[in-house]
């Protein structure tokens, strides 16, 4: 069978999926160890029949609804090439508005800076922020032993230097004055209808779901988060498009200064952040 053929097929296997011509590029170029690049000016590549029975494996498990970087074992986040398994949340696109602002913040405040990632799942933020800032004091907290193994094997396998900690949020840090906190914490709350659709099916649900209409683990993280920046340090926080007014609130109410929210790829809002000013305000 010729790729352009079996690619086709696929594409309308996976008819239910919002990116059915992507999973099928991907199961491809994960069998012939090609890029999507080669799928096109290879079209009439015939396949053995090893290796049409290797997609044929895979597909049934698109089939099923489970996401393709679990299929794969592999992501790509701010171009890099992250491990993932059902132990961590997918890293998205729109996580990468977050990592935009704060090298924007770090760059501004020059060399020496100390930043926290809160909830490091793969280590994407992290790792995204030590690609760019390679003398970037970074820390990485996560609570769960499984995605916190297989964020510190993605560090090694890039080469970054970062200092993972096994930590419940703030519980087992020492560290402080950090210039930047950056955190993708749960914030879907129990009832929404999504936690049923899609990829999220797939997906750790305590690394989504959150107490009080989801709000829960932010507010937490508003509260404590002032002990560990240093004056004039900004907290920033991903977030559900709907709940930026109560997290921008939130902030205001916890004494944060410069409160602000942006965009995601897609135009929703997705970040809120504030600046944390301490004795500088008093």
């Amino acid at each position: 069978m010729q790729i352009a053929s079996l690619r086709q097929q696929l594409i309308q296997r996976f008819a239910n999926s919002d990116s059915a011509a992507l999973d099928a590029d991907c199961l491809l170029c994960a069998v012939l160890s090609c890029t999507r690049t080669y799928l096109r000016t290879w079209p009439e590549q015939e396949l053995t029949p090893e290796q049409v029975l290797q997609v044929e494996q895979l597909a049934c498990r698109r089939e099923q609804g489970e996401p393709v970087a679990y299929i794969l074992g592999v992501r790509e986040f701010w171009s890099l090439p992250l491990q993932v398994s059902p132990a961590t949340l997918i890293p998205r696109p729109d996580t990468e508005a977050l990592v935009e602002w704060a090298l924007t913040l770090l760059s501004e405040k020059g060399q020496g800076q100390k930043a926290l990632d809160l909830g490091t799942g793969t280590g994407a933020i992290a790792l995204a922020l030590k690609s760019e800032l390679p003398a970037l004091n970074m820390w990485a907290l996560e609570r769960e032993p499984a995605a916190l193994d297989l964020a510190r094997r993605n560090a090694a396998r890039l080469g970054f230097s970062v200092n993972f900690l096994a930590s419940d949020w703030f519980s087992a840090l020492k560290e402080r004055d950090f210039q930047l906190i950056v955190s993708n914490p749960p914030y879907i709350d129990a009832t929404d209808p999504h936690l049923s659709q899609g990829d999220v099916r797939f997906e750790p649900h305590t690394a989504l779901v959150a107490d009080e209409d989801g709000l829960a683990d932010i507010r937490q993280i508003i509260d404590q988060a002032p002990d560990y920046l240093a004056p004039g340090g900004w907290l920033l926080l991903e977030h559900g498009w709907q709940q930026a007014e109560a997290v921008r609130n939130l902030l205001l109410a916890r004494g944060f200064h410069a409160v602000i929210t942006r965009q995601d790829l897609g135009g929703q809002d997705r970040v809120s952040g504030g600046q944390w000013l301490g004795n500088v305000a008093e």
